[in-house]
């Protein structure tokens, strides 16, 4: 086995707590990596693909009806651990405003006040390109002070590489990189295409194990 695919190995990764509002967030257990992107994206599904679970983060079938932020504890197969966290999905137009203020609310105060937070991946559709919502979301990141926290590290991911025709790979991931400003990593959950790649680059980010190194 590589290193990359050995340090990409999950030993077990179980849901740990779900908050609805600031004042919910749990405890901190270990060093954070939030997931955030468009509603449809396939954020659930890089997620379960990353930890190689079916369903331990489950898809909803209607986009945006997630509301609450979802945390979910991994150890690694060093022993390293790191809790996931699965941010609702932004761009829902059904919303009534009271409830995107509140959405707003709740992922502003979350991102920038977290201490144990250390990496936000931003996830978009490589078919789509990089959306209104989703610069919103990496102009927040990179511009807005975390006082008195460590500052976060973007990973963009373009997902749903396998839809597109090989062909036309490399030219949507350049168009999302030149938009982004930022690396741009292409995945596939259906074939775990980027996977092994995108744990390499949480673990050296965040400072887990021996990537940090």
């Amino acid at each position: 086995m590589s290193p990359a695919a050995d340090e990409a190995r999950v030993k077990s990764a179980e849901f740990s707590a779900a908050a609805a509002g600031v004042g919910e967030l749990p405890p901190p257990l270990s060093v954070e990596v939030a997931f955030a992107g468009r509603s449809n994206v396939g954020k659930s599904s890089l997620l379960n693909c990353l930890i190689s679970r079916r369903n331990l983060v489950r898809v909803s079938g209607t986009p945006g009806c997630t509301r609450k932020i979802g945390f979910y504890a991994a150890e690694l197969a060093d022993g390293a651990r790191v809790t996931l966290v699965d941010l609702p999905g932004y761009g829902f137009a059904r919303r009534s405003k009271s409830e995107r203020d509140a959405w707003a609310q709740l992922i502003e105060g979350y991102l920038l006040g977290r201490a144990t937070l250390r990496v936000v991946v931003a996830i978009v559709d490589v078919r789509r390109g990089l959306e209104p919502d989703d610069r919103d979301l990496l102009e927040m990141v990179a511009s807005k002070p975390r006082v008195s926290r460590p500052p976060l590290t973007t990973l963009v991911v373009a997902t749903k590489l396998d839809k597109l025709p090989l062909s036309k790979q490399k030219l949507e991931l350049a168009k999302v990189r030149k938009a982004a400003g930022l690396p741009v990593l292409g995945f596939s959950a259906e074939t775990a295409f980027g996977r092994d790649e995108l744990w390499q680059r949480i673990r050296t980010a965040a400072g887990i194990g021996k990537s940090a190194a």
